[in-house]
């Protein structure tokens, strides 16, 4: 700033209690007052701080009213509520200014003061829609469970459209786990041939009045099963109930006219003694490949064959577990 703008001094060298002090008041130093600066005598140009909003544009700025020293200022007229204050100037009423439009304040109802929106009415309207929704939820749950047993609650139960259809592939599961009775036959109903003959001295036979098949200690003994009512082609266990005189024996199995690779296995397993018939009586299982239909299941005294034995009963089970 230029010198000129500080005016006569600065205001470090002023003592604003100097008239309380001889030598300031020999320096003519007086009491405050309207017109001087800390007590001094002689009019300063520092710029002095005025409030926001008390200068108005385009006119002389007014002095506060001023008391002299121990007396209180006169009072200030109050300002009425809404209205406008006389040391404002809106920006309207000078040259440029903005547009004189105003926007009225919106009152809420009732006609008192400007208020906010309505938060308690929003979250009332907020409430009744959840409301409202999850009402709806619930009836469209308990009406698809109510039309649901309508159609049909057991598992039984038809659709209303007409008969259910049954799928290929559900038809062959519900006959694949169906129990099929496997043909079962006893000594009455083989075929006998090489001198094999029924018998029924030897107590413990299970088959009808206790009748056996006797004579299968030679080569060339053999005895025949014709089998119908095969469901399907594959592997399956042939039972066999026999007897032996308490010592191992074995036969050779042909099916279809195909001769078995494995022997039909006829170990002592009851325990017997040797040459106790009576006590012999036993089974074995061996796996024979049958197809559909009726298949013709030979059991023969062959070359190498142990054949010393009585056969009782004969069954077939599905599968080839013993």
């Amino acid at each position: 700033m230029a010198p000129a703008d500080n005016g006569e001094g600065t205001p470090g060298d002023d003592d604003p209690f100097g008239y309380l002090y001889a030598d300031g008041q020999a320096a003519g130093a007086t009491p405050p007052s309207g017109g001087g600066g800390y007590g001094y005598p002689g009019p300063r140009s520092y710029h002095q701080v005025r409030p926001v909003g008390e200068r108005q544009y385009g006119q002389q700025p007014q002095q506060a009213p001023t008391a002299a020293y121990g007396q209180a200022p006169p009072q200030q007229q109050p300002q009425g509520y809404g209205q406008p204050n006389a040391h404002y100037s809106a920006p309207e009423t000078l040259p440029g200014g903005a547009p004189t439009t105003v926007t009225p304040m919106q009152h809420g109802g009732g006609g008192g003061r400007g208020r906010g929106p309505n938060t308690k009415g929003l979250l009332i309207g907020a409430l009744a829609v959840v409301a409202a929704v999850v009402i709806g939820i619930g009836v469209a749950v308990l009406g698809g469970d109510s039309n649901d047993d309508a159609k049909g609650g057991d598992a039984g139960g038809q659709p209303s459209g007409g008969s259910q259809s049954v799928q290929p592939s559900e038809t062959a599961s519900k006959q694949a786990d169906k129990p099929v009775n496997l043909p079962k036959t006893d000594a009455k109903a083989l075929k006998l041939e090489g001198g094999t003959a029924t018998a029924s001295d030897v107590p413990g036979a299970k088959a009808d009045g206790g009748t056996y098949v006797a004579g299968f200690n030679q080569v060339g003994a053999k005895l025949t099963w014709t089998v119908n009512g095969i469901p399907k082609d594959g592997a399956y266990s042939l039972r066999v109930n026999y007897g032996v005189p308490g010592k191992d024996a074995n036969a050779t199995i042909t099916v279809n006219g195909k001769a078995q690779t494995r022997p039909l296995n006829m170990k002592n397993f009851s325990g017997a003694k040797e040459g106790d018939w009576e006590k012999g009586w036993t089974n074995t299982w061996s796996v024979v490949q049958l197809s559909k239909g009726t298949n013709a299941i030979t059991i023969s005294c062959e070359q190498g064959n142990q054949c010393d034995a009585n056969f009782d009963q004969m069954w077939l089970v599905k599968g080839t577990n013993g």
